[in-house]
């Protein structure tokens, strides 16, 4: 729990340093208030999810979790072990599109 406290408290502290330097960069408002809303967006999607739920085999996502999927949740230690291919594709096609058009809003 306290890794996770300590990495969005870091992830808010470099938003706020992009929006200072954005704000700076194009003395817009405008632009500051739409990269705040993606990276609240973008950190929400990293933070939120219940990443237990979504660790186990994807067969099983539409079913609650059972006990013996909490006993062995609860087993592991640490960082996750292995890291889905499917999380890394779906981050790689949204986060990319998402900070492409902030991009091209931003540069405008």
């Amino acid at each position: 729990m306290a890794n996770s406290d300590a990495a969005l408290r870091i992830s808010l502290i470099w938003l706020a340093a992009i929006m200072v330097v954005v704000g700076i960069w194009t003395q817009s408002l405008k632009k500051v208030m739409v990269t705040y809303v993606v990276g609240m967006l973008g950190i929400a999607g990293l933070f939120l999810p219940d990443w237990d739920f979504f660790d186990r085999d994807y067969s099983r996502w539409c079913y609650p979790i059972t006990e013996e999927e909490k006993t062995a949740l609860a087993q592991r230690s640490g960082f996750r072990s292995r890291i889905s291919p499917l999380r890394w594709i779906v981050y790689a096609a949204v986060y990319g599109y998402a900070l492409c058009k902030w991009w091209i809003y931003v540069s405008n």
